[in-house]
């Protein structure tokens, strides 16, 4: 689940309708790519990409993913009418739904947020096979970094470890006192977000809130790290986001002209669609079908499927 749709930061900017931006027909095939701009040179295609994969070509594959990737494990989007999700936070009257991660609004009534909070418990949901792949990638050392706007922290469900990771947008994982900034054990706010309680500080009975970036606080750290790893990269994957929300969204621009660029969406986004490059790969549709295309071009079908059915006995078995 990313955290937001079509805001952003209220001092960042959202790349949308009037952004200066000019979209060029969305007429690409659902199974198509997208190469240079109109220009008789051979297009770039997934069968290319996986053979860089394939053949170590790149070792240093980046990935960017937001919500897309999530909702084949049957998270909702919190602000879609009719979901869960949104159904449970109809009751606390929101002015509209993104109001939960605003910092007024959560010291007003933090109770919103921990009922979207206990939803999106880890042990309530597991990774699909998009988030295996990038474990895959990862255990034959081919992920440099992987970028997720996502707060329900499949990515490390899947075993792709932490420092392989940037939760653009906060985590879950740890916690903090907005009153006097000690942290909080992850396993106490679970304990209290599931007894429906608003955790506070043992010390100064502040009110905890995860490390979840609401609208107006800063970036975690670690996302600096795209200072270093976009120019290094070799390869730039791109899954399941509107790329709409800055600064997350630039750092599609953000590696070598000569690096290939593979967005797997329902939708063509961002710079596929106004500044396409002409390494640049798009397969539109099915976020998971053409993910399943794509390891089956790299001969890694087999390898994946077992995988995700030793990753998922594990979590069968034990409480997370």
């Amino acid at each position: 689940m990313a955290l937001w749709g079509r805001r952003a930061f209220s001092a960042l900017r959202v790349w949308g309708p009037g952004g200066g931006r000019k979209c060029i027909s969305n007429s690409v095939s659902a199974s198509g790519s997208f190469g240079s701009r109109g220009s008789s040179e051979k297009k770039f295609s997934l069968q290319d990409v996986a053979e860089l994969i394939r053949t170590r070509a790149c070792q240093r594959v980046v990935v960017m993913v937001g919500a897309g990737i999530s909702t084949p494990s049957g998270i909702p989007d919190f602000r879609s009418p009719g979901s869960g999700l949104y159904s449970n936070l109809l009751q606390y009257n929101l002015p509209y739904p993104e109001a939960i991660f605003e910092l007024e609004f959560f010291f007003h009534n933090p109770k919103p947020f921990f009922t979207l909070a206990k939803q999106l418990y880890p042990g309530n949901y597991r990774p699909n096979i998009i988030h295996y792949f990038f474990r895959l990638l990862d255990d034959k050392g081919l992920l440099l970094r992987l970028y997720t706007q996502n707060i329900d922290g499949l990515e490390r469900v899947s075993g792709i470890p932490v420092s392989k990771l940037v939760e653009a947008h906060g985590t879950f994982a740890s916690a903090t006192c907005t009153v006097c900034r000690r942290s909080f054990p992850e396993k106490d706010l679970w304990a209290d977000v599931m007894m429906d309680k608003v955790p506070c500080c043992p010390v100064c009975t502040g009110i905890v809130k995860p490390d979840i970036v609401f609208f107006g606080e800063p970036l975690p750290e670690r996302f600096l790290l795209h200072v270093l790893d976009f120019p290094m990269a070799d390869l730039l994957l791109i899954l399941g986001t509107s790329l709409e929300v800055e600064p997350f969204a630039s750092l599609s621009e953000a590696v070598r002209g000569s690096v290939p660029r593979l967005l797997i969406n329902r939708d063509l986004v961002g710079p596929f669609a106004w500044h396409p490059r002409s390494r640049d790969v798009v397969q539109l549709g099915d976020v998971v079908h053409n993910v399943e295309r794509l390891v089956e071009l790299l001969g890694w079908t087999e390898e994946l499927q077992d995988l995700v059915q030793r990753e998922t006995g594990k979590l069968d078995g034990r409480d997370i």
